[in-house]
């Protein structure tokens, strides 16, 4: 009966996330980009004052109502538990080169498979390097890479992160003078406030009841197979937004002209390979992150730190890539951010294996 009850909550996490994803660009938000956790966190940093680009700058509701429906879900079943104090610099550093694989890539795992039913063919080469990385993740993971155990308490401050999130909803509300909005650009795209938090608190309670997570979902097919709700999770995500793309007229298939999308194919698969590679070794993907931060994991509150350094660090260095391609900047932090895994993957590799 918990094993039906928890495949029908996975695929109607799929379902809503797929659908809202696509909705939610209808209503308002860059097309083809209407869920995009790397994209929402740049923005984020940059109302927060952490970058300068002015087209970049916007607290987007839907990033803070994954935290905060993810908290009140944890609360209302009892399951809110401050936890952490494993490896903090490494998973800080873990999610700078989580938003720098994204912003080489334009997207974090949701906007590519967002991407992809829209018709966006280069978002192809991502999927390709996602699923590398997410196999270089699990081996790494069979050959004894842990970057440690966390523990259960008060002191790990598992609070800190829902509480900030509280903070920006006050500050998305009453608009302070210090908190920047873009008036053009990507950032000055978004759906109504209502809606877009609306739909980011019932996807963040509904993703902290089901666990479910884009990578998470390609590790258990690897795992598991056919056996997997993920698989059925990811399979209604793909159907629910190609069906509201098509209802929309928003699925145009092709591999050129197409928005917050480059032709660098090569740097997109390794962009999304690096995603996913380190996904799996803390956990989960960004928006899992956000997720379990908002129940009160310490461990993935610094990941969500560590995010919002990238996302400034992103914008204000050039790594993010355009329609125009990939800079060099971003290329060397690719490289850089493969490098730092691999070194932390030996460092972190027990020594009984």
């Amino acid at each position: 009966m918990l094993r039906d009850r928890h495949f029908w909550m996975v695929v109607a996490a799929g379902l809503l996330l797929g659908g809202l994803g696509a909705l939610l660009a209808v209503w308002g938000n860059p097309e083809n980009s209407g869920i995009c956790v790397s994209c929402f966190i740049e923005n984020s940093a940059g109302a927060l004052g952490m970058h300068d680009n002015p087209r970049m700058q916007y607290l987007r509701p839907e990033l803070i109502g994954f935290v905060l429906g993810a908290m009140a879900s944890a609360l209302l079943f009892r399951e809110f538990r401050s936890r952490g104090g494993s490896a903090p610099l490494p998973r800080l550093f873990a999610g700078i080169f989580l938003m720098v694989g994204c912003a080489v890539f334009i997207g974090c795992p949701i906007k590519l498979f967002l991407r992809l039913t829209a018709g966006d063919l280069t978002a192809v080469a991502g999927v390709a390097g996602l699923v590398a990385g997410v196999w270089g993740g699990l081996r790494g993971l069979a050959n004894g890479v842990e970057p440690g155990q966390t523990s259960r308490g008060q002191g790990h401050g598992g609070p800190l992160i829902p509480a900030f999130f509280i903070l920006l909803l006050v500050f998305l509300l009453i608009r302070p003078a210090f908190i920047l909005f873009s008036t053009q650009g990507s950032a000055a795209q978004h759906a109504p406030v209502p809606l877009a938090l609306g739909a980011g608190v019932v996807l963040g309670a509904l993703a902290q009841r089901s666990r479910f997570c884009i990578t998470g979902s390609i590790r258990d097919v690897f795992l598991m197979g056919k056996r997997t709700p993920a698989l059925w999770g990811v399979l209604a995500f793909l159907a629910a937004a190609v069906a509201a793309n098509l209802a929309t007229g928003r699925f145009n298939p092709g591999l050129h002209g197409q928005p917050g999308a480059h032709l660098e194919h090569l740097w997109s698969f390794l962009g999304m390979g690096l995603t996913g590679w380190i996904s799996v070794l803390i956990g989960g993907c960004p928006f899992r992150q956000l997720i379990k931060a908002g129940e009160g994991d310490a461990d993935a509150g610094l990941v969500v730190v560590g995010m919002f350094i990238g996302g400034a660090l992103v914008q204000s260095w050039g790594i993010a890539a355009t329609a125009a391609g990939v800079s060099l900047t971003g290329k060397v932090a690719i490289l850089a951010g493969f490098a730092s895994v691999l070194a932390a993957s030996l460092l972190f590799r027990s020594r009984s294996i």
